[in-house]
């Protein structure tokens, strides 16, 4: 399909800068294909209402490590500034980044990282820049490997916000908590998995409650789900591959619930994709671990998921897609069209949507 076929206008004072006061605070705009009200404006917390007894809400506990970090590149007596967010680790001591501004850097440079008096407890952080790839892409070998490295990334790194709000404010400590979901146990993500950053303790407590359960996956979501599809047909973009988990107790009880007639509601495209690269042909969820590059445009037919909560997502971008993918193109166009009239909130501190299928997706 044409990439421009998913663009569309948004304002720029609709893209949330900040997270609101409460999670379950945020809208939420339910689309339901074939209703006599395809659009309905709700709210998150009335989450237990719209879903009922039976369905399985599938969260992602993935925990995302503070990956931006701020370093000064040194070549000989000259200095400068560069920005990086880690996205995906090759092994103990590598990681690939994209830098920002990457024209500064070239292979063999070293990089010394403890910007604005932050030193890291371990010692000097340094790395060399092993290679350098497209769009900003680069290796770096940093000078400690293991837990050491972890550690001294905790101790140096920022809340790797999206870059379209990390070009307009800088990260905050607030963020460190905020870009985390409150379920998050599983540390590897270098981006927050945004439709959980919804769900309070509160909200969870009154799904429960009524009888709506969840089940935890775990997918390590990378830096490249921000990348904007600039292929002009969307046959040949390629998906940054990412790490994902489902236990074999998670798929069982998952299994069950759809055997009994409940319904399976991913929480997110992150958790969707998981889902849906672990299925059989059948809809049976099989134990999975390992990574995915699912990429789902419309036309693609959905096997394990009957419901998908997610935020509204960037134009051109893979996850628009998948939303036109799941509930239709026309309908998602007008949809968006809906929320941006209406003020919502955009992107990943911004409001959410639920999505009930449109019948040719499942």
């Amino acid at each position: 399909m044409r990439t421009e076929l998913f663009d569309f206008d948004l304002p720029e004072e609709r893209i949330a800068l900040h997270p609101l006061g409460e999670r379950d605070a945020a809208r939420l705009l339910v689309i339901r294909p074939g209703a006599e009200a395809e659009l309905a404006d709700r709210r998150v917390a009335d989450l237990p209402e719209l879903l009922r007894a039976g369905d399985v809400l599938v969260l992602n506990d993935t925990r995302v490590i503070p990956a931006a970090l701020v370093g000064t590149r040194i070549r000989g007596g000259a200095r400068s500034r560069v920005e990086f967010n880690l996205h995906k680790r090759i092994d103990e001591s590598r990681w690939r980044a994209f830098a920002r501004p990457a024209k500064r850097l070239e292979p063999g440079d070293l990089v010394r990282f403890g910007d604005e008096g932050r030193v890291c407890l371990l010692g000097t952080l340094d790395a060399t820049v092993a290679a350098k790839g497209d769009a900003g892409e680069v290796e770096l070998a940093f000078s400690l490997h293991g837990a050491y490295l972890d550690q001294a990334i905790d101790q140096l790194g920022d809340a790797p916000l999206p870059p379209y709000i990390a070009g307009r404010r800088a990260a905050t400590e607030a963020d460190r908590a905020a870009y985390q979901t409150v379920f998050a146990r599983r540390e590897g993500a270098v981006a927050a998995p945004t439709a959980g950053l919804h769900f309070s303790e509160r909200l969870l407590a009154g799904l429960e409650a009524r009888g709506i359960g969840h089940r935890f996956v775990t997918l390590h979501v990378g830096a490249g789900t921000f990348l904007p599809v600039k292929a002009e047909d969307t046959r040949e973009h390629r998906m940054h591959a990412e790490w994902g988990e489902i236990d074999a107790e998670a798929a069982d009880a998952l299994n069950a619930a759809r055997r009994s007639g409940g319904r399976i509601v991913a929480v997110g495209s992150t958790a969707l994709r998981l889902l849906e690269t672990a299925a059989d042909e059948h809809g049976l969820i099989r134990p999975f671990a390992g990574e995915t590059a699912l990429f789902i445009t419309p036309g693609y037919r959905f096997r394990a998921v009957d419901l998908l909560m997610t935020n509204f997502h960037l134009p051109r971008s893979t996850l628009f897609m998948l939303v036109a993918a799941f509930a239709g193109l026309d309908r998602m166009q007008r949809a968006y069209a809906h929320a941006i009239a209406q003020g919502y909130r955009f992107y990943s501190y911004g409001d959410a949507c639920l999505l009930h299928p449109a019948a040719e997706t499942s």
